[in-house]
């Protein structure tokens, strides 16, 4: 249930920050922009980072200690590989962008942020998509 409840908490908050936040950036004045750049990223941090690494373990547990409900291997394996994509975009081209925006804005940065941040909302959408499925037949056996 940890590994569903986060990746719930994500997806949720990934599109929040998608829809609302991401884009909010290009209101920001220039001459602020580098301390939001910075209170951003350490106030979101506070919430993505353990909820991050909380699904990362307990996407890896759930491979070497499957439950009963959970025996598809397979299905397994596409949840730990999203998780990791996950992770991979998020240092790829998230981490970059908020280093970047410790030294400044720009829109072209800002609408670099929101593009590479949409295969990670899609992820973890379908993510979710899938916890849905797998409690739902959970709750039928």
């Amino acid at each position: 249930m940890l590994q569903a409840i986060s990746c719930f908490f994500l997806t949720g908050l990934i599109w929040t920050i998608q829809l609302v936040h991401y884009p909010s950036f290009q209101w920001v004045e220039d001459d602020k922009f580098t301390m939001f750049a910075k209170f951003h990223s350490a106030r979101i941090s506070i919430l993505v980072v353990p909820a991050m690494l909380i699904e990362l373990v307990t996407a890896v547990m759930l491979i070497y200690t499957p439950t009963p409900l959970l025996t598809s291997r397979p299905v397994l394996l596409m949840n730990v590989a999203g998780v990791v994509f996950i992770w991979i975009s998020t240092f790829l081209f998230s981490v970059p962008c908020h280093s970047k925006f410790k030294l400044g804005t720009s829109k072209k940065l800002i609408f670099r942020l929101v593009a590479t941040n949409w295969p990670r909302t899609i992820i973890w959408s379908l993510r979710s998509l899938l916890w849905f499925v797998i409690i739902k037949r959970s709750l039928l056996v």
